[in-house]
């Protein structure tokens, strides 16, 4: 059994911390010391941990030389923070904020590109990337070879727990209103989201596109070891509070093998197959759930060399918190 580790999190007052704390007990990661760390005007609330109250302290006032391992749960801004300190002592770090270029911090997705940290010495430096690329490589992945991948196109539907509580508040707040037939006055939202669907997630650049439909393209180019691939990406704001689900259309320069497809889907490691006439949702079978749900498999209508999928994860357990525990599971043995 590998040896204790004293651990940091950073921002675990967030859904993301607060879940990644609930999966290192959960897996039993052979945690030491456990030291919970947020902002000032979270510093002093606590989290339970294995059926105790662990005190959230500032992140400012902190010691890195404490710990060996630290995740970076709270967003790029606290990342770019802290990371320096971090880095002073001696400490491996999982970012999963995507502050961190990737020429210092790879991306890794355990089931698609675990390869990447063969050879790497402690202290340890790598980044968990976002949701929607976790469940785009882990289902892409395992077909990678079966496909001869030319293009992408993702419709991504983002549940609003993936911009924080102050969200899911916002969305809670609103739906109240309305249902009791209250003026609506939008305050983290520009707009109403309750019961309403918005054309993008976050500011757009110059160009049009958003902040996270960029880092999903760069990071599955890097997670699928094919930077050429030619990925396009559509972020929508839906009313739901956990679990993400993406509409995905591949095109593949051969004729899509659909036998092969599910079958290669079937035996893939973290996927949940769904077959038939049936189809997976967030909130019937993803939230909770520690896999990536994939259904509604089928060619193009037009097309032969098209396959089209429907996915469905929850976005803050699997597709964040899960997937930086089992980065760390495999650092293991370097670290202790």
């Amino acid at each position: 059994m590998s040896q204790p580790i004293d651990i940091a999190v950073v921002g675990a007052t967030g859904t993301v911390g607060e879940t990644l704390v609930q999966i290192l007990e959960e897996c039993q990661f052979p945690v030491g010391a456990l030291h919970l760390l947020a902002s000032m005007e979270s510093a002093g609330s606590s989290v339970t941990y294995k059926g105790r109250n662990v005190r959230v302290r500032e992140v400012d006032a902190f010691d890195f030389s404490q710990v060996k391992l630290v995740f970076f749960a709270a967003g790029p801004a606290v990342t770019r923070s802290f990371v320096a300190r971090a880095q002073a002592a001696g400490c491996s770090i999982i970012d999963l904020s995507g502050a961190l270029p990737a020429d210092q911090a790879p991306a890794v997705v355990p089931e698609a590109n675990a390869a990447v940290l063969v050879g790497l010495k402690a202290p340890v430096q790598v980044h968990s990337p976002s949701s929607a690329a976790v469940a785009l490589a882990v289902t892409l992945a395992p077909l990678k070879h079966l496909l001869d991948l030319e293009r992408v196109h993702v419709t991504a539907c983002m549940a609003i727990s993936a911009q924080g509580r102050e969200a899911v508040g916002e969305l809670a707040r609103q739906t109240a209103e309305l249902l009791n037939a209250r003026p609506l006055e939008p305050r983290f939202f520009d707009r109403q989201v309750a019961f309403n669907v918005l054309a993008q997630v976050g500011a757009n650049d110059a160009e049009g596109h958003g902040v996270l439909e960029r880092r999903l393209v760069n990071e599955l180019r890097e997670l699928l070891g094919l930077p050429l691939l030619k990925i396009s990406v559509t972020c929508v704001q839906v009313p739901v509070f956990f679990g993400d689900s993406y509409s995905v259309s591949v095109h593949s320069r051969k004729a899509v093998d659909l036998a092969a497809v599910n079958a290669a889907l079937e035996a893939a490691e973290s996927v949940e197959l769904v077959d038939g006439d049936d189809y997976p949702t967030p909130v019937g079978d993803a939230v909770g759930q520690d896999v990536v749900y994939v259904g509604r498999v089928r060619s193009g209508i037009d097309e032969a060399e098209q396959l089209n999928l429907w996915l469905t994860t929850d976005n803050v357990r699997k597709g964040a918190a899960l997937n930086a525990v089992q980065v760390a599971q495999l650092l293991i043995k370097d670290l202790a």
